[in-house]
């Protein structure tokens, strides 16, 4: 056809690796209650060969202490921390979808406290991209946890 101009195409290597155009795809702080379907649908992606999800629960002992419950608490910053944290991960890994969710308010015994989700062209891009993501959020992310324990003690982690 004269008169029209198709651009060149780029080859990669292996097609679908280069990276999402939005790969961030869902980052919150809520204080309701977490759904893994929910994080795992939000990094699905058709050039992703390796999906890892990490889920944090509350357990019910620390420190060889009974835990009856606990609360989360975010500062106002937190949820730009959050997004801080997640656009390092996007830069360090070849991500196709990312999606990260914390709770915050009181939880019992079993609930889910956080779940994060990272979707890779390869599955050790995956694990490792998902460790990154979690381990920086518990370090970097000002989100703080009270714990209360079955003798009347109490303990804040994290401030």
């Amino acid at each position: 056809m004269s008169g029209t101009h198709t651009p060149p195409s780029i080859h990669h290597d292996h097609p679908g690796e280069q990276g999402a155009e939005d790969p961030i795809r869902l980052l919150e702080i809520r204080d309701g209650a977490l759904s893994v379907d929910e994080v795992f649908a939000a990094v699905g992606d058709r050039a992703a060969g390796g999906t890892a999800l990490f889920v944090g629960t509350v357990r019910s002992h620390d420190g060889g202490s009974d835990v009856d419950g606990l609360g989360y608490s975010a500062h106002p910053t937190a949820a730009e921390e959050l997004r801080r944290v997640a656009e390092k991960v996007v830069a360090d890994y070849p991500v196709r979808a990312l999606a990260a969710v914390h709770r915050v308010g009181d939880l019992a015994i079993g609930e889910l406290a956080v779940v994060v989700a990272v979707s890779c062209p390869h599955r050790a891009e995956a694990f490792a991209a998902c460790r990154k993501l979690i381990d920086d959020l518990k370090h970097e992310v000002p989100i703080w946890k009270h714990q209360t324990f079955s003798d009347g003690a109490e303990e804040w982690v994290g401030a």
